[in-house]
């Protein structure tokens, strides 16, 4: 294992700002993993270092095949990490909205510059990313459809290898275009979202879920010599297709569902309560038979947020 600054800024007042990569073995260029870019993704920084453990037990043991680099970049915005601030710390920016970047603009600008110019040539990009709404997900990848052919498989076909319950194909919206993995595509790299249950909790069972599918992967792509878990026959679904419920009245919000869980059509999913009375306001029940794909996780909700999404049943 090689440790590298791969980009960094120099501060007046406090250490210097580092977005440090983890390389193992050399050569081709074959697959880089990024895990955090904002201060509240523990569970991303959680499962890039079990990552790097792993990775670095299988290159002392030689299992990583002679000519495959791969890099890993545990966390991408350590200082808002250090205050658990979601965005940047002075201006509030999210340096995922910010790429391929731009080296003399504001500083989220030339971060994101810095670390594009790093990895952009890796023929596989893999982000431990999370949602903009706060909850948990059922564990999928996740592609942007930007419709840019780059080689003879199809980016759902390599999905598949992951071995994930889920494939989520994602039709870009115009900020999408300023995302990690959208640039990626653009530059010709095959890119994919993988997400965890969790972001700001550890969910070390899922952590392990996606650890176990990057390597997966990589054994598929003959990158590494790793016999583990095959995984699952993933199914594809757009994200259009899922289905929201949303909350009809605000207030305390209690999920009586987990992602993952197959739910019938009628069932009582969640009730929301008067913060004041301690009374039912509403209960939220499933619209069809459907597998639960999102629940909101904070304690409380607004009215007509979408508190969850399902996943409708397959059409045989």
């Amino acid at each position: 294992m090689k440790q590298t600054v791969l980009f960094e800024i120099k501060a007046l007042y406090r250490d210097d700002f580092r977005v440090t990569g983890y390389t193992f073995g050399s050569g081709e260029e074959s697959i880089c993993i990024v895990g955090s870019m904002r201060g509240n993704e523990n569970q991303q920084l959680y499962a890039c270092s079990r990552l790097i453990r792993k990775l670095t037990e299988l290159e002392e043991r030689g299992r990583i095949l002679p000519g495959k680099q791969i890099l890993v970049i545990p966390c991408v915005n350590p200082y808002s990490m250090n205050i658990k601030k979601r965005f940047w710390t002075i201006d509030n920016t999210d340096i995922n909205r910010m790429f391929p970047g731009y080296d003399e603009g504001e500083t989220t600008q030339r971060i994101a510059a810095g670390v594009f110019n790093a990895i952009k040539d890796y023929k596989f990009g893999v982000q431990f990313a999370s949602f903009y709404m706060p909850g948990a997900f059922v564990p999928h990848v996740r592609m942007m459809k930007t419709g840019i052919e780059k080689g003879d498989a199809s980016d759902v076909e390599l999905a598949q290898q992951f071995g994930l319950p889920y494939i989520v194909l994602h039709d870009p919206r115009p900020f999408d275009t300023t995302t990690l993995n959208y640039n990626w595509q653009i530059w010709e790299t095959y890119a994919f979202s993988i997400y965890t249950t969790n972001t700001q909790r550890i969910d070390r069972g899922s952590a392990k879920q996606a650890e176990e599918a990057i390597l997966n992967f990589m054994e598929k792509q003959g990158i590494i010599r790793y016999r583990g878990y095959s995984g699952y026959h993933s199914r594809v679904i757009e994200s259009k297709d899922f289905v929201p419920v949303r909350a009809e009245d605000s207030g305390f919000f209690e999920s009586l569902v987990q992602p993952g869980d197959e739910v019938d059509e009628g069932q009582l999913l969640a009730r929301i309560y008067d913060p004041y009375l301690g009374t039912v306001r509403c209960t939220l029940h499933a619209p069809a038979h459907s597998t639960v794909a999102f629940v909101h996780d904070e304690a409380m909700t607004y009215q007509s947020t979408a508190v969850l999404k399902l996943i409708p049943e397959e059409e045989y």
